[in-house]
């Protein structure tokens, strides 16, 4: 237990860093300072973050172009008829109806529930748990008319899904340290109360270590592995994630 707590701290320690950045999605958010501009743009390329990394950099970058550079703004502001910049947008299944409905969805957040934040704090605040706050977030935006295809994009915990990339915006959101890769600019959730981004190269590492014994990579082993990590950190459970994401992209141990 000593050892894998000292493995654990100490690839921890090699991954969450600023160099971590440069060739992660968590860079785009990072090239904005205004908090809802941090906000939109980390929740958008967190969507999009699945498939070939320099592939989601790319997109993620033409979608910032899209908004021209200022995503609260354009949102907010800009008249409807230029949404349809957003038509011919593609990444993998994620297309321009995908991206037109989610534009609508986040304006109405903004303008009318007081931003992503807010309606995070609100799930938060009644339940004390993530798998709410993700629900929330998931009921908020699909309360504006959309497609159904596009409801396959916003993971849903309670059907079973991981839902690795609202878990990792979430990360980002709430988790602060001194380190400069995650935000911590959410500051009524707790760090102790996220859960594990899980995917397939932090799910095998995870079970290599013993920490997961569950085969599937769902909601349930989420659950299994956070509270696995919890006994080496129940304030900061989920900062192992630079540990085992790091350790299967970059080390191999994943394979």
């Amino acid at each position: 237990m000593k050892e894998l707590y000292q493995l654990l701290e100490n690839k921890c320690r090699l991954f969450n860093n600023r160099e971590f950045i440069n060739t992660d999605p968590v860079s785009i958010p990072h090239g904005f300072s205004r908090k809802e501009d941090v906000e939109i743009s980390g929740f958008l390329t967190a969507l999009i973050s699945w498939g070939n990394r320099k592939a989601i950099l790319k997109s993620a970058s033409l979608l910032m172009d899209l908004f021209e550079g200022e995503p609260f703004r354009f949102i907010t502001t800009a008249p409807v008829s230029d949404f349809r910049r957003f038509e011919k947008f593609v990444y993998r299944t994620f297309n321009g109806d995908d991206l037109l409905f989610l534009t609508y969805a986040l304006r109405d957040i903004y303008l009318e529930r007081g931003g992503l934040e807010t309606v995070a704090n609100i799930s938060y605040g009644e339940t004390g748990c993530i798998k709410e706050v993700i629900t929330g977030i998931r009921d908020a935006l699909l309360k504006t008319a959309h497609l159904q295809r596009s409801e396959k994009h916003l993971a849903n915990p309670n059907r079973g899904s991981a839902a690795k990339r609202i878990n990792m915006f979430l990360r980002w959101m709430v988790r602060k340290d001194n380190n400069g890769v995650d935000f911590g600019i959410w500051e009524q959730i707790p760090a102790s109360a996220l859960m594990c981004p899980l995917d397939v190269h932090s799910g095998n590492v995870a079970r290599k270590l013993g920490l997961l014994s569950r085969k599937q990579n769902d909601w349930k082993a989420v659950e299994a592995l956070t509270e696995s990590l919890r006994g080496f950190d129940r304030r900061d459970p989920v900062k192992y994630d630079f540990a085992l994401f790091g350790m299967g992209v970059f080390e191999g141990w994943g394979k």
